[in-house]
């Protein structure tokens, strides 16, 4: 897909204004150099940036309480979607406070620096949340690539406190995952297909209880 189009069709989605779109541009930019080392997205989506990440992570925002305080990524990996979230959050003045999580010194790295060349106030942690028994407190989470259903709802149930909405980002097996977990867990969710792929959905979270 022509990049042109994609930001077109970023731009009729978001509605943002062109020091935005500037930003996004240099995040791109600045993406594609890195990923040459560090492995960030995949070869096959390079040419797709807007379409399969920038858009694809921007699709929440809407159904985000804007008296929330907080956004938690999980497992921010190149800030999808959390920074992404972020610049847009900026460009409509919601003063949602962002913060990436990532276990990858490399990438933590990477995030450091995109975040001091975008000039956007986003706090990252190093944090492998797999294995630390710290809990997270935020209003918002989110995870998008992040780890199959069947480990991020025990990861909520047991290490999250005080959380009001968990978006998850789900691919192809998204449905069966959701039918394995119900058996286990009690969810109270919503599910929305994703703008950027019919096989792909998101669902939000309000409310996880284990099933004795």
């Amino acid at each position: 897909m022509d990049q042109k189009i994609q930001i077109d069709t970023f731009c009729r989605y978001t509605q943002v204004s062109r020091e935005t779109i500037i930003s996004l541009k240099n995040y791109e930019n600045i993406l594609v150099n890195a990923n040459k080392s560090l492995n960030l997205i995949g070869k096959s989506t390079i040419n797709t940036i807007w379409n399969r990440h920038f858009l694809d992570s921007v699709q929440v925002i809407d159904f985000i309480d804007k008296n929330n305080k907080t956004l938690i990524d999980i497992g921010s990996g190149a800030g999808f979607p959390g920074l992404v979230l972020a610049i847009v959050l900026k460009d409509r003045k919601i003063p949602l406070k962002v913060k990436l999580v990532e276990k990858s010194p490399k990438k933590v790295k990477f995030l450091r620096e995109l975040i001091r060349k975008l000039r956007i106030d986003v706090q990252v942690a190093e944090q492998n949340i797999l294995q630390d028994t710290k809990k997270l407190t935020g209003d918002v989470f989110i995870a998008r690539a992040f780890k199959p259903l069947k480990i991020i709802l025990p990861l909520i149930h047991n290490n999250l406190e005080n959380w009001k909405k968990f978006f998850i980002f789900l691919g192809k097996t998204g449905k069966n995952e959701l039918l394995q977990a119900s058996k286990i867990w009690d969810i109270e969710y919503k599910q929305r297909v994703s703008v950027t792929s019919n096989d792909s959905m998101i669902i939000e979270i309000n409310r996880l209880k284990k099933i004795n």
